[in-house]
């Protein structure tokens, strides 16, 4: 099994957003064989806790104008590693020091990546 058409599209949406607001090293992920929770794991890096929070609002919004609302938000307040759950989509913004500190694209590096150009 693939990711859906919807979670490609959401991850697109997202991925722009996130670059909108300066995101750096944007990836995506399809995680649809390995988990059955979600589709798409969306990562991108971030150099400050105002950057993050800014990332996130700017997803939030991009998604929610397509009708995807975030289930769960973690790590806002903190800023350092922000997760939105989208069901379809899962994005990790994360903060330089903690995207190279926890590696998700070696933990996933056997799931296909998803172009998000």
């Amino acid at each position: 099994m693939t990711a859906t058409e919807l979670a490609l599209d959401l991850t697109r949406l997202a991925a722009s957003a996130a670059t909108d607001k300066s995101a750096t090293n944007v990836r995506a992920f399809d995680v649809s064989e390995q988990l059955y929770i979600t589709d798409v794991f969306l990562i991108c890096s971030v150099t400050s806790s105002t950057q993050a929070r800014a990332v996130q609002d700017a997803v939030e919004d991009a998604l929610r104008e397509h009708g995807a609302k975030a289930v769960r938000r973690e790590g806002a307040r903190e800023g350092r590693w922000i997760l939105l759950d989208f069901t379809d989509i899962v994005v990790h913004v994360q903060h330089v020091e903690e995207r190279e500190f926890y590696s998700l694209e070696r933990l996933w590096r056997d799931c296909p990546e998803v172009p998000v150009a």
